[in-house]
């Protein structure tokens, strides 16, 4: 089957050799631009991704996906707030937590934390402390033997290793004739963990639930229930069907809300990102539009030798958009095969850069994370791929259109 002659000599133009090697070289940044342009989304979009992808894993490891916590922070009856909370078909598991301010202190430093009493097999549950701790174990957490399983930074403020000991101030203070005195009650480090987020690991403590309740004297209340649900984007409908479920006073919160300020800040960046870094696809396009303007100029003679066989004006429309696209097109490749192929080795091309230059692009003590993550999404390389052949379309609009309104006499009259 014949092709197009549109299609013949546009490919003919875009392959042919130009009397002005400037025109080639436009059409070759335009090609770049384009690339460049696409790489540069495919690769950061994918990095916001991972951005929310490791927010939301290391939020989650210590976080719930479903709080619900007493109106004064106490919870009375937690087994039974439990058991109706498990009435609803998504959710999954549930443990009690006991939670408040204490201050550490060991020869002299001082360290201000939030301690969370669990109950170690429960709390396996609803999250992935386990997985997280580097020294120690977990289960050495056992009720009325005061251990205690600190962040890695914490810890390594206070300068403490697993079998040290470390005194721990409540808030609470007991009342002697002398006063209001501080209670203090010396504990032993029996592990540490790391998320990999400076807030966790430099400002909480693990203890045992009895222990808790023993120390700041809620006898046999807690603070909240944790939940765990089948589908975590589920929790926020879960939360709002559960309210009518739950016969207590009580906030019942899901992990979107109570960290709601992290994906808000991640998503808005990517969005912004993504204008941002479009207009290098503009650009690229606008860079396009001048290649054509100028082998409309340059091929005038050929476009009048064409309207004077007979083409029709809009075929000669569609020979210079099939040449521009074609560039458009070879560029959105090479922009796609390189961004893919970054967005996939980030983790390694990275690390590389930095132990080049000697530099670290995310500080572990500014940044929540303090490595660059890297989740490549197929939509969004699809979405990023029509955009740009779009802006490409585009931009051999109005070159073609021109080429089209070129008067075959004027164009060979000094021929």
């Amino acid at each position: 089957m014949a092709l197009p002659y549109e299609l013949l000599i546009g490919l003919r133009y875009t392959r042919a050799k130009r009397r002005n090697h400037f025109i080639s070289f436009i059409s070759l940044i335009s090609m770049l631009g384009i690339g460049l342009g696409v790489a540069a989304l495919i690769v950061v979009l994918s990095v916001m991704n991972g951005f929310q992808k490791e927010l939301r894993t290391r939020i989650l490891g210590v976080a719930s996906h479903i709080q619900i916590s007493g109106i004064n922070g106490e919870l009375s009856d937690w087994p039974t707030i439990a058991a109706q909370a498990r009435q609803h078909p998504a959710v999954r598991e549930a443990a009690p937590y006991v939670q408040s301010q204490a201050m550490f202190t060991v020869d002299g430093t001082v360290k201000g934390a939030l301690v969370r009493g669990i109950v170690p097999d429960l709390e396996d549950r609803v999250a992935d402390f386990r997985k997280t701790i580097k020294s120690g174990s977990l289960d050495d957490l056992r009720a009325g033997e005061f251990g205690v399983v600190l962040g890695a930074d914490l810890a390594r403020s206070l300068r403490v290793f697993t079998g040290d000991k470390v005194t721990l101030i409540a808030p609470q203070g007991t009342v002697t004739p002398a006063g209001v005195v501080p209670r203090l009650k010396s504990f032993k480090v029996v592990g540490i963990f790391e998320v990999g987020m400076y807030e966790y690991d430099s400002g909480l403590a693990l203890i045992q639930m009895e222990d808790a309740q023993k120390l700041y004297q809620m006898e046999d209340r807690v603070t909240g229930v944790r939940l765990k649900v089948d589908d975590l984007f589920m929790a926020p409908r879960v939360a709002r069907e559960m309210a009518g479920m739950i016969n207590a006073d009580a906030y019942i919160n899901d992990w979107t809300k109570s960290h709601a300020n992290f994906f808000r800040a991640v998503q808005i960046e990517k969005t912004m990102m993504f204008i941002i870094l479009s207009l290098i696809v503009a650009v690229a396009a606008f860079n396009l539009v001048s290649t054509l303007v100028m082998a409309v100029t340059d091929k005038q003679a050929d476009i009048a030798i064409l309207r004077t066989l007979g083409a029709r004006p809009l075929s000669i429309m569609g020979i210079f958009v099939i040449q521009g696209a074609l560039v458009g097109f070879i560029g959105l490749g090479m922009g796609i095969v390189g961004g893919v192929t970054l967005a996939l080795n980030v983790d390694v091309v990275v690390p590389f850069i930095q132990n080049v230059f000697g530099v670290q692009f995310l500080s572990k003590e500014v940044y929540y994370i303090s490595d660059l993550p890297s989740d490549l999404q197929w939509g969004d390389v699809w979405g990023v791929t029509g955009i740009s052949f779009v802006l490409a379309l585009l931009a051999t609009i109005y070159p073609s259109w021109r080429a089209s309104r070129v008067n075959p006499a004027e164009a060979l009259r000094y021929e």
